[in-house]
């Protein structure tokens, strides 16, 4: 639980190791290069994550097993348990890959206590740990929803609250459309060519989700927009 997991988005997953990189300010390294690492292990992703209950690392729109080097936006592969260094699927370890078989592109996933959703860009999937001898299974939730961003999407408690390209959305056992009051004046200026840009966070100790975006005259992030999943009242204001 001390080491950390770096990815670039559409680049390279490194691994810097506390035990051995802090005494000597060593920067993190491949982790297609640790020692020991096999030559499986994929070199490009848009995302990682380590999931909470299992302890894999899972990276998401990854190269296959089979063609190191060349990105799959679809694919999700899963190392052995505990272990980043082998990433094989062997019977005699965890290690796996499963493909969504919709939408271009894996947008982002966003772990919540029960499971892991991932969004393409035109739909929603729940990623949940099994158990041998599949590891991790995937299940489609919903088509036909948008997300904005990689960081557009955000886990509070059990729900997940997406801004999406013309709507807001809540999962919590389903996906709804969030009623917005500001709806009209949030995306009637919108820039839609940044909405790469759009970032999310929340204050937990106000009920608040916080997405800013960029204005329609704006190349950079201009305006905000809040929702307050306590009160169901939302608010925003320029940056």
């Amino acid at each position: 639980g001390e080491d950390l997991i770096i990815n670039a988005r559409n680049g390279g997953i490194f691994y810097w190791d506390k035990s051995t990189n802090a005494s000597a300010f060593l920067p993190a390294v491949a982790i297609s290069d640790l020692a020991g690492a096999d030559s499986t292990t994929p070199t490009i992703a848009k995302q990682v994550l380590v999931s909470d209950r299992d302890r894999h690392i899972i990276a998401f729109g990854c190269d296959p097993e089979n063609d190191i080097g060349t990105q799959d936006p679809l694919l999700i592969r899963f190392s052995d348990q505990e272990n980043p260094l082998v990433w094989s699927a062997q019977a005699t370890n965890t290690a796996g890959d499963l493909r969504i078989g919709s939408g271009s592109e894996i947008i982002t996933a966003v772990e919540t206590r029960q499971q892991i959703l991932v969004f393409t860009d035109r739909s929603l999937h729940a990623m949940q740990f099994l158990g041998p001898p599949f590891t991790f299974g995937i299940n489609l939730i919903s088509e036909n929803v948008t997300i904005a961003s990689p960081l557009s999407a955000i886990a509070v408690d059990d729900s997940v609250y997406w801004m999406g390209r013309e709507e807001f959305y809540v999962y919590s056992g389903q996906v709804q459309k969030l009623p917005c009051s500001v709806r009209s004046y949030v995306f009637n200026d919108f820039n839609f060519s940044q909405t790469t840009k759009v970032t999310t966070g929340v204050n937990s100790s106000y009920s608040e989700i916080w997405w800013f975006y960029p204005s329609a005259s704006s190349d950079s992030i201009d305006k905000y927009v809040v929702y307050n999943y306590s009160e169901q009242a939302w608010y925003y204001g320029n940056l």
